[in-house]
């Protein structure tokens, strides 16, 4: 038995004490529903951690990320509906059935072709349960992400521009229409229309390879690097935030963009 194989059984073997009789109450009362937000906490603190750049951070975001799937597996095991071993032999089979041109003698030469050829094989493999080119995409997705996966599938059956100058052109026009909502005051209309222009922006991104979710995410990052920089600073001259001006808070945010573009 190899060290992988010890430690993740001794995990699962915890996992079931945990669970069990004279365990721990809490870990005894969680059930799947009440345990997804764990799962999305944990996913997200691990790539906290890949920015960070830090692998003994890694290291523990990696193993709270995988104690999410140990959970849910002896949940599963207590009721009878399936065990750790019929989930990992399910993802071995996908692994190889999903990679002929190393398990088998299909030839792929670019990580392109793969991902083509990852989606039919995706697609043989759930004929009889998915239908729609779009099928398989998480309804629990951030949005900018969920958005950005159902482009590229309806990109793969033809459904696309043809040049980034046509997703940019389109990008102005959803503007302009939110435009006109914004003027005639239609709630309901500026929603729809924002909507759209959000949509046509993670087109442009797509086209562009650029991620539209990290590319919020690392803008909020650093919208909070700065106010943080403006609540210091005042704080440190003994002024209330309330009670500051709107420009001295503006000359201190052009402040800390300076400071970031001299790092």
């Amino acid at each position: 038995m190899t060290n992988e194989q010890a430690g993740f059984g001794r995990i699962m073997e915890i996992m079931r004490r945990l669970r069990g009789p004279g365990g721990c109450p809490w870990d005894a009362e969680q059930t799947h529903e009440s345990l997804k937000r764990y799962l999305l906490e944990e996913a997200y603190e691990v790539i906290e951690a890949i920015d960070a750049g830090s692998p003994e951070m890694l290291r523990e975001e990696l193993g709270d990320l995988l104690l999410q799937p140990v959970f849910h597996a002896v949940v599963a095991e207590e009721r009878g509906a399936f065990a750790m071993a019929d989930v990992l032999e399910r993802l071995a089979e996908k692994l190889v059935s999903r990679h002929p041109h190393v398990f088998g003698d299909q030839v792929v030469r670019t990580s392109d072709e793969q991902i083509e050829n990852w989606e039919r094989i995706k697609q043989e493999e759930k004929a009889q349960e998915r239908r729609s080119a779009l099928a398989g995409v998480p309804a629990h997705l951030p949005a900018l992400m969920r958005a950005q996966k159902v482009t590229e599938k309806a990109s793969r059956v033809g459904f696309d521009w043809a040049r980034v100058d046509e997703v940019h052109a389109k990008v102005m026009e959803e503007l302009a229409e939110f435009e006109e909502a914004m003027a005639a005051g239609n709630q309901q209309r500026m929603e729809a229309e924002l909507g759209d222009l959000l949509f046509a922006i993670v087109n442009l991104g797509r086209f562009l390879a650029l991620n539209p979710e990290e590319a919020l995410r690392k803008t909020i990052e650093r919208f909070t690097r700065r106010f943080s920089h403006i609540e210091e600073t005042l704080h440190g001259r003994g002024v209330a935030l309330k009670d500051a001006s709107l420009a001295e808070m503006e000359a201190l945010w052009e402040e800390a963009k300076t400071q970031e573009s001299g790092d």
